[in-house]
Formats: structure tokens, sequence, C-alpha cells
């Protein structure tokens, strides 16, 4: 046999690209695509996927929130009994009586005793935040003892401090030891929206101090050690430290308590039903609705308590920017 030929022959040549040239984008099976060829995306094909995501929150948002507040705006314009199948339009004549009867807007002022009561609420949940959140024995006890409070369902708080207020009852019994004398207090006007401020204030106040440890505990530990070695008291580390680190916190606190005076009304309810100066503009609302068949009527006085809660939001964050806090 003879040999192939091969004499003659020049072997192919590989043109090297110049060396400033951009470099192939490789594949995931390891090949090199020619430069200059645009890759194929396959997010292009799936931009609808997070939307998947949201069709199940949109959905409870727009059922239990959007649909409530436009049917609450349209019956605020009907005078509607609540009960017949038909009602008749009547424009903003529910509005115009609600601003022209005084007696219905006289309630805010109990609204006054749970604000005040707010404040008392936020500078005692700040207090027991800040002495919890250092080496303190029994802090976790205590944290569960002042948080429990709010795990319970308002109605049982109510009628536990029926019995608590009565007269010769707890409340009564302890004073006595001391010398004080026994007072109506759910049946004197004068002291009613005390009492049931004061049990917002025990109901609420764990929640308030659990936002404030948690925004406590998020402080860089270094800053309290550099603080200690610059001889800083307790008071010095709370006032430049933690103060200023949790502003955001509080300023939520304060719009949660000025929204919840505004509508208070589980406690007094269950507890006084709303007697003795005691009624506030949610009980109101809801005499009007069920007591008196005024569901229009009731339905404009919802509609303004919400913007009222909206506008104090508003003017809350126009007021008091929350400020960005460098912790360095």
């Amino acid at each position: 046999m003879s040999a192939p030929r091969t004499a003659g022959r020049t072997p192919p040549t590989r043109t090297l690209p110049p060396p400033d040239a951009p470099a192939a984008p490789v594949r995931k099976t390891g090949r090199r695509e020619p430069a200059g060829r645009p890759r194929r995306s396959r997010r292009g094909h799936r931009w609808f996927t997070p939307w998947l995501y949201l069709i199940a929150p949109l959905a409870f948002l727009v059922t239990f929130t959007c649909v409530p507040v436009f049917s609450l705006l349209s019956y605020s314009l009907t005078d509607w009994d609540g009960l017949s199948p038909t009602s008749a339009y009547v424009g903003l004549e529910n509005y115009t009586e609600l601003f022209t009867r005084p007696q219905l807007f006289r309630v805010f002022w109990v609204s006054l005793f749970y604000l005040a009561g707010s404040a008392v609420q936020i500078g005692l949940a700040l207090y027991f935040a800040t002495v919890l959140s250092f080496n303190t024995r029994l802090r976790n006890l205590f944290k569960g003892i002042l948080f429990f409070p709010y795990l319970i369902n308002g109605v049982a708080i109510g009628f536990v401090f029926l019995y608590f207020f009565q007269p010769g009852g707890t409340l009564d019994t302890v004073l006595h030891w001391v010398g004080a004398g026994p007072h109506l207090w759910l049946g004197d006007p004068d002291l009613v929206n005390t009492s049931l401020a004061g049990v917002s204030v025990w109901r609420f106040m764990g929640l308030n101090m659990v936002l404030f440890i948690g925004a406590i505990q998020s402080i860089p530990a270094e800053l309290y050690e550099a603080a200690a070695l610059d001889g800083a008291s307790r008071w010095q580390q709370f006032r430049h430290i933690i103060a200023p680190s949790i502003r955001p916190v509080v300023s939520l606190s304060v719009i949660l308590a000025v929204s919840g005076a505004l509508s208070v009304f589980e406690i007094p309810y269950v507890m006084t039903g709303g007697a003795n100066n005691s009624q506030t503009f949610v009980i109101q609302t809801i005499k009007l609705a069920f007591n008196f068949n005024k569901t229009g009527l009731a339905s404009a006085a919802a509609v303004v308590l919400l913007v009222f809660v909206l506008l104090i939001t508003w003017l809350q964050r126009v007021l008091f920017p929350d400020e960005r806090v460098e912790q360095s």
C-alpha cells in the first residue's frame, strides 16, 4: 500500500483576534459564543411571575378594605335604616346634620382622657423598655408580666375590671387599708373616664414596651461601650443614644395612640355602655346605626372619624418628619 499523500498540502491557519478585542461570552455548556451576538433573556417571558404571588394579598385587600370603604361612602349619602331593601339618596344631608348638631361632637372630649392616658402609657413603656434592655435580674419574667395584658381579650378585661371598680371591690378594699374611703369609680361622671383610661393604659402598655425594646436592642453595642468608657451615666446614654435612635418607633406609637384615643370602643362599651358621660364617638356611631336605625348617618360619622384619623396622621408626619439616624 502506498502512503497517504501529504506532501504539498498547507495546514489550515487560525486567525487570532487582536489583543484589545472583547472576549466571547461563555455559555453554561462551555462553548464560546461569537462576540457581538446578543444573549436571549428568558426573564422576559416571566414578567407576570411576581403578580402570581400578589393575587391573594390584592384579593384580600380589595375584598376587606376597598369594597367596605366604598360601601361606607355610598351608605353615607343615603337615608337608609339598615333593614329595608331600598334607600333614598340624600346627598350631603347626613354630613350637614353631623356638623350642625354639636352634641354629636361633644363625645370627642371623652377622647382627651384616653389621649392623656396614652401619653402616660408611652412614658411608662419607654421607661420599662429602657430598664429591661440592660442587664436586669429576671428581666424576661418582667417582660412577660408587662406584655401579658395585651394578649387578653378586651371583653374579658372589661368584665374583670367591672369587679375591680365596683363599690366595695378590689380597689376600694386596697384603698381602705390606707384610710381612703370608697368611690363610685364607674358611677361618678368625674371619675369614670379616668378609670376607663387607666384600664386602657394597663392593657396597651406592654405592646409599646415590646416595640421600644426591639428598637433599643437594634442599637449597636459598641455605642454603649464607648459611652461607658467616656463616663456617661444611664440617663446620658438614654438621652444621647437611645432616644435619637428609636425616634421612628416613638413616632409610630404616637400615631397609634392618637388613632386609638379617637376610636376607643370595647372597654367603655363593656364596662359602662357609654353611661355617665363615658360615651365615645364609636359607641355613639354604633347606637345611631343599631338603636336608632340611622345607618346612613352612622356611616357619615364613620367617614368623618376616618378623615380625622388620616388628617392627624398627616399633620404628625408633616410637623415631626422621620429623620434618618446614622449610628456610628
